[in-house]
């Protein structure tokens, strides 16, 4: 059996850092634990509060986080605590017992339709997922349960998964009539109440034919073109159940290239929406520096 490796990473929350595995933790859902009376059926939980700075303690399919009393700093904790967390993990001990309860969480999913009129998009009030991930077929399925359900349904054409929606691309043998909608949206419903594992972060998603770039890598005009998408693009289009990515930026031709995602992705008005919104921002914003705006998956 491999070894865990613990990864740290730093929260919003200045008091929070996430502890991250490469291999699954529990099989679904989520557990918080407020104090150690409530770690009857969490060993590892139990362990943590015995350090007097630990606050709080939540435990996801793929993380650990711990939330802290302000009487430390995590600069000073934060390795030894990894260390610590990969250890008794590679030992084989128990993070949480078979009888643990995932915490309760009201669910609500509703659907909206989208400019794309093959897309349904089906909003959660909780969060899916922190990255995005799309799905063109069932074979790409092989890190997302929740995903590779979905393709049972014969007439689901590909799957968008993102923070909190899901977007759904149908074939044409079915028009969206209500009672396939709320079908799909019952059963996304069931399935995350049932802490169901919606994505296994520690299975790396098949290679896609377009890969995008790490943001973190990128300097210049392209740093320039993908923070604008990041701030004023994204959130528009994620309204409508899509996403779109920066994907490079020629300077000889000053030709900005795009992947569009979700409902973005073969929908009839994209090629409005880029020359007439996106393109015409960019223009703006960074003069004389911007030709064309080109998605390069259609």
């Amino acid at each position: 059996m491999s070894k865990h490796v613990i990864t740290s990473e730093i929260t919003n929350n200045p008091s929070i850092v996430k502890f991250m595995s490469n291999q699954l933790l529990t099989q679904g859902g989520s557990y918080q634990y407020n104090n150690v009376d409530e770690t009857h059926e969490s060993p590892l939980s139990n362990q943590l509060f015995h350090l007097p700075f630990v606050s709080k303690v939540f435990i996801s399919a793929n993380f650990i986080a711990i939330e802290k009393f302000d009487i430390v700093e995590w600069n000073d904790i934060q390795e030894e605590i990894r260390e610590l967390i990969e250890i008794y993990l590679n030992q084989g001990n128990k993070v949480v017992t078979s009888a643990a309860q995932p915490k309760k969480i009201a669910i609500e999913i509703y659907a909206e339709s989208t400019p794309n009129p093959e897309v349904m998009k089906f909003g959660s009030n909780r969060l899916l997922t922190e990255k995005d991930f799309e799905y063109k077929n069932l074979s790409e399925t092989t890190n997302s349960p929740l995903a590779k359900e979905l393709f049972g349904y014969v007439f689901v054409k590909e799957v968008y998964i993102a923070e909190n929606y899901v977007s759904i691309a149908k074939n044409e043998t079915v028009a969206w009539t209500s009672d396939i909608i709320n079908d799909l949206r019952n059963f996304i419903k069931s399935y995350i109440e049932d802490n169901k594992l919606i994505i296994d972060e520690t299975i790396a998603q098949p290679k896609v034919e377009i890969p995008a770039v790490d943001i973190k890598e990128l300097e210049g005009t392209s740093l320039d073109i993908a923070g604008i998408l990041e701030e004023y693009v994204k959130p528009a289009v994620a309204s409508d159940g899509g996403n779109i990515v920066f994907q490079s930026y020629e300077e000889d031709t000053q030709i900005v290239n795009v992947i569009l995602q979700g409902a973005c992705s073969g929908c009839p008005s994209s090629t409005v929406t880029l020359k007439n919104g996106i393109e015409t921002m960019l223009k703006e914003m960074l003069p004389n520096k911007i030709s064309a705006v080109v998605a390069v998956n259609g």
